[in-house]
């Protein structure tokens, strides 16, 4: 029994479980192009079982920067899949308990691929839940690339109606006017002749979100011109506050933390000068938490003498945040010598061990390329195929060219749920194991990151008749991205293998 990423009776959400790799489930959850491949050549009923189970639940790490929608709504057409169970999971009656767009953000991105394909049921869908579906700013944003003006004009009081004429009312259409992604149906209601009443309520809201942002200007507790180094440090220590009229649930406190620490090094940089170093340097050795990463982040990024055994010292004894603010710093510093203090720390089994690693990974030469690799296979053995500081690791296997890394490399292609990751464990293939052109590439051809598909187009083998069909495929596709598609026809104007 799978464990759904949005739990229907909670109406919270959990980490996805993800099937075993090797599993049809599994496969398209991950976005493989073998989870395309595999479900094409399984029965239909269990297809179109695992696809309805990933359209349900998301089962992306990070659905801000991950794809799978024009994946998924390929192997939809590709299925005849019909449209039933993505209704039923759009309109379930916990679409207005849990509002948050997770719920069904993709389910309305696969079928606003759908509609670009012609689907007209998919543009219907998008359309009635733009009027009734909690999510519908997302259902709005892909219509407004793919319908006609007729059709988004009559959306308009459906829309407008969410926002009830009252002063908190007003307050929330200006927020939602000021964070729609399209601007397009938003314009088409301002300029309905039809209903001019929309127009002037438009205006209004655009009048009091410009209005609320210059009153905000005005009462800001933020740096002046004239502070001194002192009062730049005591503002980073201050507590910061959410906005008027913000949210205090959706209120990231430790965020705000971090870009108040990071407007504060800013502000240090025009107005600290050689005299202020003895100030910062007491501040980066024993300030209070905040002061002192602000006080390490300016250090290190002007490669002061001391930056190096300050950060060594805060990532030993500091607090957490400390530790973690020293290392951000290192991370950031350029020139020989932290590259070659990063020789000495890469093989340390902590924070900054890490970034040193990634720093070699990134930066280094040739003779780092067995710390690259140690690191690598550290990372893997201690944190999994999921980590995040897997991801300079992968890119410096293949910018050094390390053929050693080549069976870490398939393994984390394999396993990863990251498909971000896959597609860098997939350019590093590229150039470290000879095998990748008949093997992995093949099947890269249909992966859910147009990345990996380009690396795909360049790299694939001709001689495997799929790979031939899949180019032309995908040269004729208009939803695909215009890299991807250039690859394809410079392999299929020329017809040489790769290398």
């Amino acid at each position: 029994m799978l464990t759904p990423m949005f739990a229907e009776n909670l109406g919270q959400y959990v980490d996805p479980d993800i099937a075993p790799s090797g599993t049809l489930l599994g496969l398209l959850q991950r976005g493989r192009g073998d989870g395309t491949l595999h479900a094409l050549a399984a029965p239909r009923a269990e297809a179109l079982a695992a696809l309805h189970h990933c359209l349900a639940n998301d089962p992306r790490r990070d659905w801000q920067v991950e794809h799978r929608s024009l994946y998924y709504a390929r192997l939809h057409r590709d299925l005849n899949a019909g449209l039933d169970a993505v209704e039923a999971h759009l309109f379930a009656p916990q679409d207005q308990v849990d509002t948050r767009p997770e719920r069904t953000g993709l389910a309305l991105s696969v079928l606003g691929h759908l509609s670009s394909y012609g689907d007209l049921r998919a543009l219907r869908l998008l359309r009635r839940y733009a009027a009734r579906g909690a999510n519908w700013q997302w259902a709005l944003d892909e219509l407004a690339v793919r319908d006609d003006d007729a059709a988004l004009r009559r959306l308009g009081p459906a829309v407008l109606a969410r926002f009830p004429r009252t002063p908190e009312g007003e307050a929330e259409l200006a927020t939602a006017l000021r964070d729609a992604f399209e601007p397009r149906p938003w314009r088409l209601w301002s300029e309905d002749r039809r209903r001019p009443e929309q127009g002037e309520r438009l205006a209004r809201a655009q009048e009091q979100h410009a209005f609320d942002r210059w009153s905000r200007q005005l009462r800001s507790a933020g740096p002046r011109p004239g502070w001194c180094v002192r009062e730049v440090l005591a503002w980073a220590q201050e507590t910061p506050q959410p906005p008027p009229g913000h949210d205090p649930a959706a209120y990231d406190a430790e965020q705000a933390r971090q870009q108040r620490e990071a407007a504060a090094a800013r502000c240090l940089a025009a107005v600290a000068g050689p005299e202020d170093r003895p100030a910062l340097l007491d501040a980066a050795r024993g300030g209070p938490d905040a002061a002192r990463a602000v006080a390490l982040h300016h250090l290190a990024e002007r490669a002061d003498p001391e930056a190096l055994l300050l950060i060594d010292e805060a990532v030993t004894t500091g607090p957490a945040a400390v530790a973690d603010a020293a290392r951000a710093a290192f991370g950031r510093m350029r020139g020989p010598a932290a590259l070659e203090r990063a020789r000495r720390w890469a093989a340390r089994d902590d924070a900054l061990g890490a970034e040193a690693a990634a720093m070699l990974a990134c930066r280094g030469g040739q003779e780092d390329a067995g710390a690259v690799l140690a690191a690598l296979r550290r990372t893997v053995r201690a944190q999994g195929c999921d980590s995040d500081a897997l991801w300079p690791l992968v890119d410096g296997a293949g910018r050094l060219a390390i053929a050693c890394a080549a069976p870490v490399l398939r393994h984390l292609y394999r396993e990863t749920t990251s498909s971000q990751l896959r597609g860098r464990a997939a350019r590093a293939l590229a150039a470290t194991d000879p095998s990748f052109a008949a093997s992995f590439a093949i099947e890269c051809l249909w992966d859910c990151e147009e990345t990996t598909r380009e690396i795909a187009a360049r790299s694939a083998t001709t001689g495997d008749d799929r790979v031939v069909e899949r180019l032309r495929n995908l040269a004729a596709d208009p939803a695909e991205e215009a890299g991807v598609q250039s690859a394809v026809r410079g392999r299929l104007d020329t017809g040489r293998q790769p290398g």
